[in-house]
């Protein structure tokens, strides 16, 4: 039976894990991570894909990754190839490096973001690989504490959920991982990290979510407005086809822009992500 095809929602962010086949290990020297760090750059810079957060374990991997128009697998695909040609030229091999099918997770910004982040920092500490995850030198942990980091890398945009001002929101987040030690905030992360469970909202996320998003509003309007539609109009009950195609207009639109989350944009609209999801695949 043929698997689902992937969700693609543009401007989405996914938790993605690409394992070893049979587990067995993809890393043999430090040379090996750091060939897969300058894989990720080309790869992400030709796909037009952002990541948010990463960490190179011993026989597997794990991105946060911000998609574009383009579709994920494009990006991972590209990613696990050329590593896997690389690595074979060096160690001759016969069968594959990694699992066929890497795992992807859509990640909802507002409630998953940060425990997706934490989670995949932490992967060393709870592998007994590291007693802190600054001690590892393989992850974006140590570019969110403001140290050197690979040029690929983002955190701009979750360090600004923790506050607007870089100083306080890299101790914010300091403080924010080091409460992930304890065995509740790792069944939190993991149900994150899963898809299961929802964190705690940041204080500005979920004013965003009531109507704060200036951006978003100014969207709507303009939109509704060359529609002839009351924004109103687009929170309603009605499941009439021109609002429909309006409410998907406006989130592929705000989503192509970066004005907003996939999860917001529904909470504005009074639908599920899910349903708001639906829209999109139909429209494509």
């Amino acid at each position: 039976m043929p698997r689902p095809p992937r969700i693609h929602v543009p401007g989405g962010f996914y938790h993605v894990t690409l394992r070893g086949n049979h587990r067995e290990p993809i890393f043999r020297t430090p040379a090996d991570r750091q060939d897969l760090d300058e894989i990720v750059g080309q790869a992400t810079a030709r796909y037009s894909a952002v990541v948010h957060a990463y960490c190179w374990m011993t026989n597997h991997l794990h991105l946060l990754v911000q998609v574009g128009e383009l579709p994920l697998g494009r990006t991972i695909h590209a990613v696990a190839m050329r590593y896997a040609r690389r690595f074979q030229r060096a160690v001759p091999t016969t069968g594959h490096l990694f699992e066929r099918r890497y795992r992807a997770r859509l990640v909802d910004a507002d409630s998953h973001l940060l425990e997706v982040i934490r989670y995949i920092h932490l992967n060393p500490v709870a592998a007994g690989m590291a007693r802190r995850a600054e001690d590892y030198a393989w992850s974006s942990h140590r570019g969110y504490l403001g140290r050197p980091a690979r040029s690929w890398l983002t955190t701009r945009f979750a360090l600004s959920m923790f506050d607007e001002n870089p100083d306080r929101a890299r101790s914010r987040y300091a403080q924010f991982i080091a409460a992930g030690h304890s065995p509740a905030s790792r069944r939190t992360q993991d149900n994150a990290a899963d898809g299961n469970a929802a964190s705690p909202r940041h204080a500005r996320m979920s004013t965003l979510r009531h109507g704060g998003n200036a951006a978003l509003e100014k969207l709507i309007s303009e939109m509704c407005a060359s529609a002839g539609v009351l924004s109103a109009e687009i929170a309603s009950p009605s499941r009439v086809r021109e609002l429909s195609d309006l409410r998907t207009e406006i989130a592929t639109e705000a989503i192509g822009r970066g004005v907003a989350s996939l999860a917001e944009i529904a909470a504005r609209m009074d639908r599920s992500p899910s349903s708001l999801t639906r829209l999109l695949q139909r429209r494509r």
